[in-house]
């Protein structure tokens, strides 16, 4: 049994691991003045330690939220237990694990796709075919993969495949007979120390892989630090150094005209040009950085994601590798994210009912309530209801997995919806005089799940 001082992170100021902090600061100015970029935390650990960390303010350092793909570097971590203990062989064949599926695959080509092909992303399907094996299977995504034959034969094309990684976490379930969570476990999340989990799973019950994640930041830069130490975590081997190092190198060119997403494709890990990284949508980054013996873990609303990759180039990466100011430490400022902005003219607060308005964005919201004494803004879309304590202009104010910050501006009452257990926000503008509502995304949220699902899956 693993102590929790094993699974604890030491801290450190900046200095004392030969940083910079100043660098530490021009990176989050450089992203701050990005016009698609707003990052909602930020780790730094040299030479084993963390040096800088923050959350902006709604979002908070023990809460878990979705990684989106970074999820597929947690998958091939299981992927890599599962090949260090003699219970996956890379040169199978994907068929062979699902023998049942045997007499329907009869593509060649299909029949021929090897694990360490869908490990790769390259299965020799032309693009995403997410969509095609999801039709093909009925809904059962990995046997729609099988059925879906590739244009190309197996290992000669990249493309980025969520059903390669699903292909992987149906593997491990299958060998393991659970599921991919409770193969971590003891494997990963207990000698880490990371409790707080929650995986999305598909309607056959299995945890999807290449996305879905929900795991605290922390969580994020421990693996991370787990790959950078080869394997090892706390004097105790985990993974192989073989599987680390066969893992993030590249298999495969990409060919993708962004320069660190042409550096080529691991297993399940990007190559950058800095090390390698876990990449997920929206800007959440796992960036680990053998060069400077660093681990850089980010989350973020972010488009512009090769932004967010050229400031730590450019600002973070010369301050984790210069001679540091002894006497320099790392002290973020505590402004939150804003919110709405307000007028000064606020209406008597009476209770709204709302309809949608002609721009709304959200077919499924119908409904939209703001009560009062104490102030509540409820959501309805379908049979689902979300509640949440109406925040002050300026401030924010969280009730479970929503955060709230409102103003009155123009006679409207523009409300934001923070959604901390993932990346994503709504903007609300709730017009009293017309009885209606807008609601649109900040950035829309992946496979447009229901409101109520935009948190750590129960």
């Amino acid at each position: 049994m693993r102590t929790l001082g094993e699974a604890v992170l030491p801290r450190s100021g900046p200095a004392a691991q030969g940083v910079d902090a100043s660098g530490i600061d021009r990176f989050v100015t450089a992203v701050a003045a990005l016009s698609d970029a707003e990052l909602h935390s930020l780790m730094v650990l040299r030479h084993g330690h963390v040096v800088a960390e923050h959350w902006w303010p709604p979002y908070e350092p023990g809460t878990p939220r979705l990684a989106y793909s970074v999820s597929k570097s947690f998958t091939s971590t299981a992927l890599g237990f599962a090949v260090d203990e003699g219970r996956v062989d890379l040169d199978a064949t994907v068929l062979s694990y699902f023998p049942e599926l045997d007499a329907e695959v009869t593509d060649e080509r299909s029949r021929a796709i090897r694990v360490r092909h869908v490990a790769a992303m390259a299965s020799g399907h032309d693009g995403d075919a997410f969509e095609r094996a999801r039709t093909a299977g009925d809904g059962d995504m990995l046997r729609g993969f099988l059925l879906t034959p590739p244009e190309h034969e197996p290992g000669t094309v990249f493309a980025y495949n969520q059903p390669c990684t699903h292909a992987l976490s149906a593997i491990i379930q299958r060998i393991s007979g659970g599921s991919l969570t409770a193969y971590l476990r003891p494997r990963l999340f207990e000698p880490l120390g990371i409790t707080r989990t929650g995986w999305t799973r598909d309607p056959q019950g299995r945890e999807i892989g290449f996305s879905g994640l929900h795991v605290p930041t922390e969580a994020i830069a421990k693996l991370g630090q787990l790959y950078l130490r080869n394997g090892v975590w706390a004097d105790r081997q985990l993974l192989s150094p073989q599987w680390v190092e066969e893992a993030t190198r590249a298999h495969i060119t990409t060919g993708v005209p962004e320069t660190d997403w042409d550096q080529g494709y691991g297993f399940q890990f990007w190559r950058s040009r800095h090390g390698y990284r876990g990449d997920g949508a929206y800007g959440q980054f796992m960036l680990v950085l053998p060069e400077a013996d660093a681990v850089v873990a980010i989350t973020s609303q972010s488009l512009d994601a090769p932004g967010v990759l050229e400031a730590v180039w450019t600002h973070l990466l010369p301050a984790l590798t210069a001679d540091a100011p002894p006497d320099r430490v790392w002290t973020p400022g505590t402004v939150p994210l804003p919110g709405p902005a307000a007028d000064g003219l606020q209406p008597d607060r009476t209770p709204l009912t709302l309809r949608p308005g002609t721009g709304n964005q959200l077919p499924g919201l119908h409904t939209v309530q703001v009560v009062t004494g104490p102030d509540e803004i409820r959501l309805r879309e379908g049979d689902s209801e979300l509640a949440a304590a109406l925040g002050a202009p300026g401030a924010w104010t969280t009730t479970g997995p929503l955060a709230t910050a409102s103003a009155w501006a123009g006679g409207q009452l523009h409300v934001d919806v923070i959604f901390v257990e993932t990346p994503h926000r709504l903007h609300l503008r709730l017009d009293p005089a017309a009885g209606t509502f807008e609601a649109r995304w900040e950035t829309s949220p992946l496979g447009d799940p229901p409101l109520s699902e935009l948190r750590v899956p129960r």
